[in-house]
């Protein structure tokens, strides 16, 4: 009896300490995406218009425009891939749910084969199959699971994709326009400004990941900066021109 309670214990200290943060509730990918394509594609494009040596009201208003358009179309992009690949997914399971209604003995045996595959005994196998199967709806998760990959219950919401990736998106795209809405004149605060938000942005996803957050910095003020900088010398080279 104590054996037993000593293993409960050691299994409910385990589980208190071995949680995994959510890797599939559709607002990660789409944030860090937006945030970034916001920063960079704004930058780039308020950088392109200055070197065109306009008035900085038009660079101010480049900015916004781009703002505004860049944040809708991400969010309208985001919702359809996510609501496309969701309703993929459901077409999906809606063939294996009439699998397991029209066929669930070879569904119940194509799950033990599965098992068997991957070490179990074959009377285990099949036994485990068969206890798994008596409810269907369970039955069909763990052949979602075995099959396909996903889990019918935690599949990315579209509305949520959406919403992140459009605040994510404006907030980035903000920064490289914050200098002149508070009274700056030239465009170096703004790609200061613009920098330091990529490197943090970098810095921040490598929290969440195994980067370190100096190289994830780094490497995100590289590629925004390389942007910037090659948008503003196509921007000077056509001003000139026309």
């Amino acid at each position: 009896m104590a054996i037993i309670e000593t293993e409960a214990s050691l299994h409910e200290a385990h589980r208190d300490n071995h949680t995994h943060r959510d890797v599939n509730g559709g607002w990660l990918r789409p944030a860090v995406f937006g945030a970034m394509d916001g920063l960079v594609s704004n930058l780039a494009l308020m950088t392109g218009v200055a070197g065109g040596a306009v008035a900085h009201q038009t660079v101010v208003l480049t900015g916004l425009a781009g703002l505004a358009a860049g944040a809708f179309s991400m969010a309208a992009g985001e919702y359809t891939s996510v609501a496309s690949q969701r309703e993929l997914v459901q077409a999906e399971l809606e063939v294996e749910r009439r699998e397991l209604r029209k066929h669930p003995r070879c569904e119940e045996w194509e799950l033990a084969e599965l098992y068997e595959a991957r070490g179990v005994a074959p009377a285990l196998a099949r036994e485990v199959a068969r206890q798994l199967s008596k409810d269907p709806e369970q039955a069909l998760e763990i052949h979602a699971r075995e099959e396909l990959g996903i889990d019918p219950g935690d599949l990315p919401s579209p509305t949520v994709a959406a919403a992140s990736s459009f605040g994510s998106f404006a907030l980035g795209a903000l920064l490289p326009v914050l200098p002149y809405l508070l009274g700056a004149t030239a465009l170096w605060p703004a790609v200061l400004l613009a920098l330091v938000g990529l490197f943090a942005c970098g810095a921040v996803v490598a929290r969440v990941t195994a980067r370190s957050w100096w190289y994830s910095g780094l490497r995100q003020l590289a590629l925004g900066g390389a942007a910037a900088g090659v948008t503003y010398a196509l921007g000077s080279l056509f001003g000139a021109a026309v």
